[in-house]
């Protein structure tokens, strides 16, 4: 019996074109990501704006025999960047599910479930009544039916992105402010949430809305739930654990990729979204204390190296020129108004049920409304699945650069008639004390290392 011949390796001239794209993007993505930092925007905005600049909007329109020289013309080229970028988002979710700590939830349990409730709510609806009145010869793909469209534009409209929300509070000095916890805590439901959705969505795309088809498709997610809850959550403590003893942080970062890819793989095995498999994979990792400390160089290759090319590749998909039709310009406007009243309005509320301050409430619906990096891989996986065209794909990317932007203005100034607590002080000492610092006047938010 002969055997199968081996499957020919990647020719030269391929490899060099992946090569030459991978340096551009993330080069470039580098650069614009810490020039938008130097203004105190997110690093999103750069990031994605390197692909803006190389695709379509800009100088695939203005030389487009220069874009095709320098970046993958043939899909099979664009594939192996799209490979790339699928392992940074699965990873890059993995890594958001190891950042959150329930105890945080638990602290904040009632303020958190209502602003929660109330930020999903609200904007799912809005989104869901929307994407119902939109023409859909202007706004849904291909394979999309109005429905569909209109529930994932729903979900679309629903989601935070912890990544961006952690990042922002870190930078302005919150993330030991009451208001920062309850931020993560209310993000954390989201989050989980929206995933969950993001699959049932994905689901009835893939195999239509039938009443079997969904049922089966919760059923599958609260079986994987309950799996991982119950079977895999000791598991994969145990395995971490073990992976940590290791004085090298090699085997505890194998393991978590393994783990993490490996929840991938189940959940897109049974019809779900991948990225939710990966994201209670992440979880799952982070109920493994030990672990943690050595998942540092995971988070730093994910951040700032595989994420920074998936948010290039993804900005290479955006078409602003389509916003010249007046049809899609009033589209993106809507889309826009609802997805920041929706989201806003919603964690607003919820804070004010909540006994929370009008101040507290702003704080907390800047925080929530910023999409981020989610709402980036929920409009690639839309138009992965043909449930988005480009024009709409390109006004919910829209959507996560504006909604990234207002967070830290708003912050700014609703947290500025926010008084520290005296919990808040000595949390923030707490904090300073375990990163060896020490603590300056609490209303400057700056701190500076200890004396030797």
């Amino acid at each position: 019996m002969s055997l199968a011949a081996p499957v020919a390796p990647l020719a030269a001239h391929p490899l060099l074109i992946f090569l030459l794209a991978l340096v551009v993007l993330l080069a470039l993505a580098r650069l614009l990501g810490k020039l938008a930092e130097r203004f105190g925007l997110p690093a999103i905005t750069g990031e994605l704006l390197t692909g803006v600049l190389l695709g379509p909007s800009l100088l695939g329109h203005l030389a487009p025999g220069f874009t095709a020289w320098l970046l993958p013309s043939e899909p099979s080229q664009m594939h192996l960047l799209d490979a790339v970028g699928q392992l940074g988002v699965l990873l890059l979710v993995g890594v958001t599910g190891t950042y959150l700590d329930p105890r945080v939830l638990r602290r904040q349990g009632k303020a958190a479930a209502l602003v929660s409730l109330c930020g999903l709510i609200v904007p799912l609806g809005l989104g869901i009544a929307l994407g119902l009145l939109l023409p859909s010869s202007v706004t849904a793909g291909e394979k999309a039916s109005p429905l569909v469209f209109a529930l994932f534009l729903g979900v679309a409209m629903c989601v935070t992105a912890i990544p961006v929300i952690a990042k922002t509070l870190s930078d302005m000095r919150l993330l030991h402010r009451d208001i920062g916890q309850l931020t993560l805590a209310a993000g954390m439901i989201d989050d989980a949430v929206g995933w969950l959705l993001l699959s049932v969505v994905a689901a009835a795309a893939t195999i239509g809305i039938s009443a079997g088809g969904i049922t089966l498709s919760v059923l599958y997610l609260i079986g994987f739930v309950v799996f991982a809850g119950t079977i895999g959550r000791p598991l994969v403590r145990k395995v971490m654990n073990a992976a940590a003893r290791s004085s090298a942080p090699g085997p505890a970062v194998a393991t978590a990729v393994i783990i993490v890819l490996t929840g991938a793989v189940i959940t897109h095995a049974l019809g779900m979204e991948a990225i939710f498999g990966a994201f209670v994979a992440g979880l799952l990792v982070a109920g493994s204390p030990e672990a943690q400390v050595k998942l540092a160089s995971l988070r730093t290759i994910v951040l700032s190296v595989l994420a920074p090319i998936f948010l290039a590749s993804a900005g290479l998909r955006m078409d602003l020129t389509a916003l010249g039709d007046p049809s899609v310009a009033i589209t993106a406007a809507a889309v826009l108004a609802v997805a920041i009243l929706g989201k806003f309005g919603g964690a607003y509320l919820g804070a004010r049920l909540g006994k929370l301050s009008r101040r507290e409430g702003l704080a907390l619906g800047a925080g929530m409304n910023a999409r981020g990096v989610v709402e980036v891989i929920i409009a690639l996986t839309g138009l992965r699945l043909g449930v988005l065209n480009t024009a709409t794909y390109t006004i919910i990317v829209l959507v996560a650069i504006v909604t990234s932007l207002m967070a830290p203005p708003l912050l700014r100034f609703a947290m500025n008639g926010v008084e520290y607590s005296e919990e808040e002080h000595l949390r923030r000492i707490d904090h300073e004390r375990w990163q060896g610092k020490r603590a300056e006047d609490p209303e400057s938010g700056y701190e500076r290392p200890a004396a030797a």
